[in-house]
């Protein structure tokens, strides 16, 4: 099988705008993670990435490239991913645990305090929060009255003229919908225990969903801030990496 180069790799980029950072649910690529990307003519691909800090906790940044290898290894022609963190107090373990394939709690041991299905589990819920309080601001700006929003169905919500901003929050929201919603539920917006919103408590339920939002867009510049601290246009570590000053808990 002959591979076209340059498809693969956009290929490949395509599959990694859908890893996101688990705390920020932002694109890994938009977030300017990636530093290296390769397709071998034998379908492998080795992907380079790396951290705002030289201290990022362990558990996010092995989440982040267990999801890289699991999104770019669903691609039909790759038969092999092999997934690299650089500059980072944990890098020869994570990447030791990544080349051989094993769990987060396999590669840490005794430091590992539990494996990662409840961390995810935690940090989808709340992008679930962060894109619905989007949505459903939106809505109420366009004019949707309390009752009518909390009432409304997915087909309903789907086929609702919200305008060219609105379209890519709703297909936003819809993709982490069933994360807390069941597959039953017919109802557009549920809370994170799948139970109905109320018109008479819309307001104090936003309210709650914006601090999540706050904490998250507060987390998202500090992140930006440290890594372009750390490294210039070119990727390259700068003269003073800032980011390796402090230490913090990895794990």
């Amino acid at each position: 099988m002959t591979l076209d180069h340059t498809k693969c790799e956009a290929a490949v980029r395509r599959a990694l705008d859908r890893v996101t950072d688990p705390e920020l649910d932002e694109p890994v690529t938009d977030l300017r993670f990636i530093e290296r990307l390769t397709v071998g003519h034998d379908g492998s691909v080795s992907i380079g990435f790396r951290l705002p800090t030289y201290w990022c906790a362990a558990n996010f940044a092995f989440l982040m490239a267990d999801d890289m290898r699991r999104e770019v290894g669903e691609l039909p022609w790759v038969r092999k991913v092999q997934v690299t963190l650089g500059e980072h107090m944990y890098a020869d373990k994570i990447n030791h645990g990544l080349e051989h394939g094993l769990s987060f709690q396999a590669t840490f041991g005794d430091e590992a305090s539990a494996e990662l299905d409840d961390l995810r589990r935690t940090f989808l819920v709340k992008a679930f929060q962060r894109r619905q309080e989007s949505l459903l601001r939106h809505l109420t700006t366009l004019g949707y009255k309390p009752a009518t929003i909390v009432s409304m169905t997915l087909p309903q919500l789907q086929a609702l003229p919200i305008g060219p901003e609105g379209g890519p929050l709703r297909q936003r929201y819809v993709d982490r919908r069933e994360v807390c919603a069941g597959p039953d539920t017919t109802l557009a917006f549920v809370d994170t225990h799948c139970s109905p919103l109320s018109a008479d408590t819309l307001l104090a339920y936003l309210q709650a969903l914006g601090r999540v939002t706050i904490n998250a867009e507060f987390n998202g510049a500090l992140c930006r801030g440290l890594l372009a601290a750390r490294f210039n246009e070119d990727g390259e570590p700068s003269l003073y990496d800032f980011a390796r000053m402090a230490p913090g808990k990895a794990v």
